[in-house]
């Protein structure tokens, strides 16, 4: 059993590594990252460029995001709609936020999370760390990702110290982040093909869901705890 034991602390080991690696060089290329992403028609013209690896790099870009990169969610689901179109985008865009979310779940998993509980130990998150152990913990889950303007990224984290089914904890994650996935990719394969109408009313109905969710994020929060 040693062995198995020094095989699991390698491996952790190894995890790490990769991370920091991965981190430093995400940092190193953020400003260029960012800057592609600035425009819909670059950010097409340079992903169509790479021809077959096109999908894999969409996906790779929606990975970054939802793992450790600052560019927010919607610009790259509604490039995958501009790029693909609906069908084709929500696949690609869907696959890499699960990819993403598998990544941060079985990091925070795998190697204990010590950055994570750490964080759950301040004031300003320990809500968090009630709602996790909570007996509900499934219900709060799906609560989270299916409001537009609640935090999410961290939660894929934090899911990672509970004893949550992993299969449970994405299929909540898919299930409940699928419908406003959809509208952005949709809205990005309307703008492509200027249809217009259908843009300014899937982008209205977004616009009024997340304006909510900020306004009354408080008092969601106050209640689920």
């Amino acid at each position: 059993m040693e062995w198995l034991s020094h095989k699991k602390r390698a491996g952790k080991i190894v995890l790490a590594c990769l991370g920091m690696v991965l981190t430093i060089l995400f940092l190193q290329y953020l400003p260029q990252l960012l800057k592609l992403t600035m425009s819909l028609e670059s950010f097409r013209e340079y992903i169509l460029s790479t021809g077959k690896l096109g999908p894999m790099i969409l996906v790779f870009f929606q990975v970054l995001q939802t793992v450790i990169a600052p560019i927010p969610g919607e610009v790259i689901q509604i490039a995958g709609g501009y790029i693909y179109g609906t069908t084709l985008g929500a696949l690609f865009v869907t696959g890499g936020m699960l990819l993403g979310a598998v990544m941060a779940f079985y990091f925070t998993r795998l190697l204990g999370g010590a950055f994570i509980e750490g964080l759950l130990t301040k004031d300003k998150f320990k809500w968090m760390a009630a709602m996790t152990d909570s007996s509900k913990f499934s219900v709060f889950l799906f609560i989270i990702f299916i409001i537009p303007g609640l935090p999410k990224d961290v939660f894929i984290y934090a899911a990672g110290l509970t004893t949550i089914k992993p299969l449970r904890f994405f299929a909540i994650l898919v299930i409940a982040r699928l419908p406003w996935l959809l509208a952005s990719v949709s809205i990005g394969a309307n703008i492509y093909h200027k249809n217009y109408g259908s843009t300014i009313v899937i982008s209205a109905i977004s616009v009024v869901a997340f304006v909510l969710g900020l306004i009354y994020k408080d008092k969601i929060m106050n209640r689920l705890r």
